[in-house]
């Protein structure tokens, strides 16, 4: 197989990002592959395309399994495994902010909660900011369980109303003051 020059440039640039957003450079550059692959792909061709070698391809591939973000499918006739991401953009964003919340916020949440059922620890301020800090998060995730639950054509629609939002909070603020007062 081989590449384009767009496929390369956009393969090598989610490798770069990869790093950044904490996985490996070569799974970022699976991902996009299979991403812009109009179809699914066995591993010895991804080897092949990347120019990396089969026990990073499987690793990278696991991974990616793990984080749910491709497909496992099957060619009749064929016994290799293929692989694939699924076509819905938003459900690739999901998927990927489901699995940073599990990995990432989930436990942060569960320690400040260990934390504070220890009891006063003797230090005030300490205390009070990781309570302001659980208050917060839980909040957060609280409008991402709210977020989660609309279909996404609803969505698409609250996420374009952009700065108007804000517009809305402020005229209701003044009919409803303790919905939008702060601690």
């Amino acid at each position: 197989m081989t590449l384009t020059p767009l496929q390369q440039e956009f393969i090598l640039h989610f490798g770069e990002m990869g790093s950044r957003w904490g996985i490996n450079r070569t799974v970022g550059q699976i991902y996009a592959l299979l991403f812009i692959s109009s179809d699914p792909m066995n591993a010895e061709t991804i080897t092949t395309a990347l120019s990396i070698s089969r026990s990073n391809t499987s690793m990278g591939l696991k991974e990616l399994q793990s984080w749910n973000l491709v497909r496992l499918r099957h060619i009749p006739g064929d016994r290799r495994d293929y692989f694939t991401t699924p076509d819905d953009m938003w459900e690739i964003v999901r998927t990927l902010i489901a699995e940073r919340k599990k990995r990432e916020i989930d436990p942060t949440l569960t320690k400040l909660r260990e934390l504070e059922l220890q009891g006063p620890a003797g230090d005030d301020y300490a205390e009070a900011r990781i309570a302001e800090l659980r208050e917060m998060i839980e909040m957060m995730t609280g409008f991402y369980a709210d977020m989660e639950r609309l279909e996404t054509e609803r969505l698409v629609k609250l996420m374009t109303l952009g700065s108007r939002i804000s517009g809305l909070i402020d005229k209701t603020a003044g009919m409803f003051p303790a919905l939008t007062k702060r601690k």
